[in-house]
């Protein structure tokens, strides 16, 4: 399959990359209180609060290790619910409103540091509590720049699927300059699974703004819908979007 192009505008060329760290990472995403039909924002509540204290203090355990280099916890805001292409294509669609990340040195460390009992706590109380679970382990494919995940922000994990990886990879980068161009993005991290995985890649970013105003800031743009929805059907990829705060 050959990338396809839709509607290509000079006012976004190709963003720069800079070059992927050796970071290693688990993404451990789960439905714990998931929205109700199609709405976007998922349910709280007592047991969710509960569960996402729990996770901060495994986290913080789990920091200890010393092939651990960071452990975030994250609650969705916003779970869109997945388009035509996607639930056409996806064989686990993506609404996960609670995620955990674990970031590793090195790619090659991610076993050992999935086997250990501080990461299997983590995951256990994860997944106990969830009606679904996910686990990707996976190296950084792409990146704009690094994701701040120190202080409050705007989140976000996109799950693709796509008929060919190679042409959503490309379609991916052309896609980082309208959100660099439109929403200010200056930072991406895009994950590639390292291992059999139902996703080709996720992308993880952050915004310095509320929900709202990203929210004016993409769907009231007529660009999203002919040049990013546009192109993402033009090459047979999906994006399964959502959206969090820290936890």
């Amino acid at each position: 399959m050959e990338l396809t192009i839709v509607n290509p505008d000079p006012k976004y060329p190709r963003v720069a990359l800079t070059d992927p760290p050796p970071t290693g990472y688990l993404l451990l995403a789960a439905v714990v209180e998931p929205t109700v039909g199609r709405t976007p924002f998922p349910r709280g509540g007592p047991r969710k609060t509960a569960l996402l204290a729990e996770l901060k203090v495994l986290a913080a355990r789990l920091e200890g290790l010393e092939a651990v280099t960071k452990a975030t916890i994250y609650r969705a805001v916003l779970i869109p619910p997945p388009g035509r292409d996607a639930r056409r294509m996806a064989a686990r669609p993506a609404r996960y409103d609670v995620a955990a990340l674990v970031e590793t040195t090195t790619v090659d460390v991610l076993g050992d540091v999935e086997g250990s009992p501080e990461y299997r706590k983590l995951h256990d109380a994860l997944t106990a509590a969830a009606r679904e679970a996910y686990q990707i382990p996976a190296r950084c494919l792409r990146r704009m720049g690094e994701v701040d995940k120190t202080r409050p922000g705007l989140f976000l994990f996109n799950y693709f699927v796509a008929e060919d990886p190679a042409v959503a990879l490309e379609v991916w980068e052309h896609l980082a300059a309208w959100y660099a161009v439109e929403t200010g993005l200056d930072n991406s991290t895009l994950l590639g699974p390292a291992g059999p995985s139902d996703y080709v890649f996720v992308n993880h970013a952050r915004w310095d703004m509320s929900l709202p105003r990203f929210a004016a800031r993409q769907f009231g743009k007529r660009t999203f819908y002919s040049y990013v929805l546009a192109n993402l059907r033009a090459n047979a990829t999906a994006a399964m979007p959502i959206l969090y705060h820290l936890a």
